[in-house]
């Protein structure tokens, strides 16, 4: 699992009269994980890439399209005697929670960043085969099936009277690592909140998989859809609002607000720009939207007819996705983007060639002087749909000094995901977080549609806690 960039530790607040929790995330990255800025960046953008073309792969079993090391981790308790604190990475693509669980044995995690300590599940109770989150792990095979591979006797499959019968094992498989797990069912607790009966994953076995993962997409194990079952408004809405971060590793990060439930946005003085889910019939757990274009300064480039919509395959539409670090766009647009983006810069900007090499990242210029930037917004499906990016969304800048002398550089922080012929059997783009920063994204499941606000996100946390209080 490559090194996870921005850790969210969770500190948790909880208001009774608006039903909703607030989660402080506090960003920060290993100094010692990384020995320069190009390491980390091109660990990044090695991982963007990885986590999108895994989202494109079939599977015959449910396959969770996260890369190892989310960006975002989250803590809870799971109540079982004594009570065990469990840090997970947050993950909009994948719809299962799951951690690591004693005995763990883990090929290829040495050196692995935060592994997290396996949890002892002895008191835990182990779902049975008949259960419908047993049929969601397993890709909504049959009871009969599932209880026929946990070797429930025949003349109790015929009766349906297999109760006993434990839900099999399933494998999960990731761009760079997998793991095989079963399902149990505990309690969780957060603050004052308490869930009976909170579905997750146990992995006693992994391939460079050291961390478990809390998934928040669409489907019956989410976390979210769990918590739902003690509250509508918990599991139909949650947002966060990912504070502007860099890849400084001595730069302090101040706390970004994950909030799950509804809440009164008016006072924070933004309208929320709106477009709507599109149904992934392939990879149902995913947030897709539409895309009809990106505009760069005042030329707008139409995107290809497979980011508007996902057909009945699952093959198209763009994912927004907490898990993915960069956007990767399929080559046609992303090509447009740049040639557009670097007749604008490159005129002006030398091309820093080798800085490319070394982060996987482009076009990238030794900045000198007064740096003239292109705008550059989406223009997502529906009417008035855009969102226009603030320049540190897609223009990075920092200190170089590969050639014994520090000079100022900055990318483009896009990503080029192949040729659009080659893109079949799945999402055509992934929408990554850093183009998510500065806004309070949300995911508004009960009127299937994702918004996106610009917000300080530091202060909205402020603003949050001081209405709770």
């Amino acid at each position: 699992m490559p090194p996870p960039l921005f850790l969210l530790c969770f500190m948790l607040c909880i208001s009774h009269t608006h039903q909703i929790i607030i989660l402080s995330l506090t960003n920060s990255i290993s100094k010692t994980q990384f020995n320069s800025t190009h390491h980390l960046l091109k660990a990044t953008s090695t991982r963007s890439a990885s986590r999108f073309h895994r989202h494109r792969q079939t599977q015959n079993s449910i396959s969770l399209p996260l890369s190892s090391g989310s960006d975002y981790t989250l803590s809870f308790n799971l109540a079982s005697n004594p009570s065990q604190s469990i840090t997970l990475y947050m993950d909009t693509g994948s719809d299962l929670v799951w951690f690591p669980c004693t005995p763990f044995q883990c090929i290829l995690c040495e050196g692995k960043f935060n592994a997290t300590t396996p949890l002892n599940v002895t008191r835990s109770h182990r779902v049975s085969c008949q259960s419908p989150a047993c049929s969601a792990a397993h890709s909504s095979m049959s009871s009969h099936d599932l209880c026929a591979i946990a070797r429930c006797p025949l003349d109790s499959i015929e009766t349906s009277d297999c109760s006993s019968a434990t839900c099999p094992p399933f494998y999960y498989a990731y761009g760079d690592g997998s793991f095989i797990a079963r399902l149990y069912r505990d309690s969780l607790s957060m603050s004052s909140l308490f869930l009976k009966n909170f579905t997750f994953g146990c992995a006693h076995t992994a391939l460079a998989e050291p961390t478990g993962v809390a998934g928040f997409g669409r489907g019956l194990l989410s976390l979210p859809a769990q918590l739902a079952t003690l509250s509508p408004n918990l599991g139909n809405r949650f947002s966060y609002c990912l504070v502007s971060h860099s890849f400084d590793q001595q730069r302090v990060r101040k706390p970004s607000p994950l909030i799950l439930g509804r809440y009164d946005d008016s006072a924070e003085g933004s309208e929320f720009v709106y477009t709507s889910m599109l149904r992934n019939p392939k990879h149902p757990y995913f947030y897709c939207v539409g895309l009809a274009g990106i505009s760069v300064g005042k030329r707008t480039i139409p995107a290809p007819e497979m980011l508007r919509r996902v057909n009945h395959r699952g093959d198209g539409g763009v994912v927004v996705d907490s898990g993915t670090t960069f956007t990767m766009l399929p080559a046609s647009l992303y090509n447009s983007v740049v040639s557009e983006f670097d007749r604008r810069v490159g005129r002006v900007q030398k091309r820093a060639s080798k800085v490319e090499e070394k982060t996987g990242l482009g076009p990238c210029y030794f900045l000198e002087g007064l740096v003239e930037v292109p705008t550059v917004t989406w223009h997502f499906v529906g009417n008035d749909s855009n969102v226009v990016l603030p320049r540190g969304n897609y223009f990075y800048e920092f200190l170089d000094g590969g050639d014994g002398v520090r000079k100022k550089v900055g990318c483009l922080m896009l990503m080029n995901g192949g040729d659009d012929s080659e893109l079949s059997g799945g999402p055509g783009a992934t929408l990554g977080n850093y183009q998510q920063q500065g806004f309070e994204v949300v995911y508004d499941l009960e009127n299937q549609r994702v918004g996106f606000a610009k917000r300080q996100c530091a202060s909205l946390w402020d603003s949050l806690n001081r209405h709770k209080n």
